[in-house]
């Protein structure tokens, strides 16, 4: 395509994603499947279209993906569930690779057992973004969107090391289990070194980090660096992506200003949105290459592959979730169960306040329906060399996988949340919240005692206090939301008059402000550079305010 073709391109697609995200917001449906289904419609019109480029998708576009999706995950929760999350996000994505692989070795005809793990591996993985949009806006519990998307960070890492190696060995002379898991064990603990590295590397950069700008460059260029580091010593880079990601994360509030966290939340929101929408794009418009593919394929040929692909990876899901509730704990291998005992700072031990109780029925098949495939499993297949057999069947059954997921599942998953009637306790998250901000009050308050016990003048005086009123009008306000909800004997959270009354009139204030600077600006009085500063002022004022938790 010429440079005003790629551009008008560009900007349809952008087009296209904010009215399927617009679409999606008013009908509840994913978006994932809705830019999926508008992908498919355009690819079978006529006019140009673009073919994915596996090199491109996995160095340019699933690294930020999954950094962004890092970085907003909680180590610790990851860390709390770990048992169910290496279950699901490794020795699951293991199991398909293998059930699939030795699957179409055994029943499609010249198809070796190297590329059907690859096979395996590439659709194993499930890509966690529509199902966290949809249990999100459906108030999934909380522990199930921290397993869906923990599973999705790791689970890429493992599918595409198994996938790396399964393509060394269709390259070579055959698959050897000895020397394959040899290599997938170096090159894991090599992603989880090199993502170590590169998280520390920025702490040290931490000098850099209080100009926001350049906070924020460094942290769109963090994931690049990432898996450009472990792929050039020949380690995952994906693994390395997500483990700096975490750390990073997780480190944020202790080595980052506020200006800088909010411009870079704010990017990675952008570059999220974007991205996904472009990928989801690209899925639906593989299809006319992928078909065009078969034609020297029989039909019993392809609903064979076909059938072994999407019959493991729809079936063993929930049959792994099952079975691993049946296991005795003293195996340590049941999903679910007691948390361990942790230690505090001070070297004593204490119980979670939230133990992770074993998966119930409701919670398995939600679990079991959040296996919708995305873009990584296209790209990864994508990647197989020409020389591998079956090569073109091979990209049909992917894709066959990606569609059956994305839309059904996809489609299906938000009605079948509401089924099963799995919602957040709205009225636990409250409290924590309230709690929270009750004992951050109270740590500013003693802070003030503090600083008031040393020397100062009287003008400190009465700065600390009028800023110690400020508390305890905040502090009082915590309180008695606190009583109101540890009263309340739903899930629900309550109302309370005096709480929304007060949010209602910070927030009226601050727009009377607002509508005063525009008058200002209007009549000339103030310039646009100046309403700029000030109104940004009021925009973090209000960003502060709390929501009704």
């Amino acid at each position: 395509m010429h440079v005003e073709e790629t551009l008008l391109f560009i900007l349809a697609a952008v087009a296209v994603i904010i009215a399927m995200r617009w679409i999606a917001e008013k009908t509840g449906l994913p978006a994932a499947a809705l830019l999926t289904i508008a992908g498919i419609t355009y690819a079978v019109l006529p006019g140009p279209n673009v073919e994915l480029e596996p090199e491109l998708i996995m160095t340019y576009v699933i690294p930020p993906l999954l950094y962004s999706a890092a970085l907003d995950s909680s180590l610790l929760d990851i860390r709390r569930h770990a048992r169910t999350v290496i279950s699901l996000s490794v020795l699951l994505v293991l199991a398909t690779a293998l059930l699939i692989g030795f699957g179409i070795s055994w029943w499609v005809g010249g198809a070796t057992l190297a590329a059907g793990i690859a096979l395996g591996a590439a659709v194993a993985p499930p890509d966690p973004v529509a199902a966290l949009a949809v249990g999100r806006r459906a108030g999934l519990p909380g522990k199930l969107i921290t397993l869906i998307q923990g599973e999705g960070l790791l689970n890429d890492a493992t599918a595409l090391t198994i996938l790396t190696v399964a393509i060394a060995a269709a390259d070579g002379d055959g698959f050897s289990f000895p020397s394959a898991t040899g290599k997938f064990f170096v090159m894991a603990i090599g992603g989880v070194i090199a993502g170590v590295v590169v998280a520390y590397a920025i702490r040290f950069m931490r000098p850099l980090r209080k100009d926001p700008l350049s906070s924020n460059a460094l942290s769109l260029a963090t994931p690049l660096a990432a898996y450009v580091l472990a792929e050039s010593v020949h380690v995952s880079g994906v693994l390395a992506v997500v483990i700096a990601g975490l750390i990073i994360g997780h480190d944020s509030s202790r080595h980052s200003l506020a200006a800088s966290r909010l411009q870079t939340t704010a990017v990675w929101r952008l570059v999220d949105f974007l991205l996904e929408g472009l990928v989801f794009l690209l899925i639906g418009q593989q299809l006319p290459t992928v078909v065009d593919e078969l034609s020297k394929y029989t039909t019993a040929t392809i609903a064979t592959a076909v059938g072994i692909t999407v019959g493991v990876t729809l079936l063993l899901r929930p049959l792994w979730l099952i079975l691993t509730q049946l296991l005795p704990r003293s195996l340590h291998l049941r999903l679910g169960g007691e948390a361990e005992v942790e230690a505090d700072s001070e070297g004593a031990t204490r119980t979670p306040r939230d133990p992770e109780k074993a998966l119930n029925g409701r919670e398995v098949t939600a679990l079991s329906w959040a296996g919708t495939r995305g873009v990584i499993s296209l790209a990864a297949i994508f990647t197989l060399p020409e020389s591998v057999p079956n090569r073109e069947l091979l990209h049909f059954c992917a894709f066959v996988v990606v569609l059956v997921t994305l839309l059904g599942q996809g489609l299906t998953f938000a009605p079948l949340v509401r089924w099963l009637g799995l919602r957040a306790n709205k009225t636990d998250e409250a409290r924590e919240r309230n709690e929270a901000r009750s004992a951050a009050v109270q740590a500013a308050l003693d802070r003030l005692d503090d600083v008031q016990a040393e020397k100062h003048d009287h003008v400190e005086d009465v700065a600390i206090e009028h800023m110690r009123k400020q508390l305890e009008v905040r502090l009082e306000r915590y309180r008695r939301r606190l009583d109101l909800l540890e009263k309340a004997d739903s899930d629900q959270v309550p109302a309370s008059p005096q709480y929304e009354a007060a949010l209602m009139v910070r927030r009226m204030t601050i727009e009377a402000q607002r509508e005063e600077l525009l008058r200002w600006r209007d009549a000339g009085n103030l310039n646009d550079e100046g309403l700029r500063i000030l109104e940004r002022e009021l925009d973090h004022e209000e960003r502060l305010l709390p929501d009704r938790r």
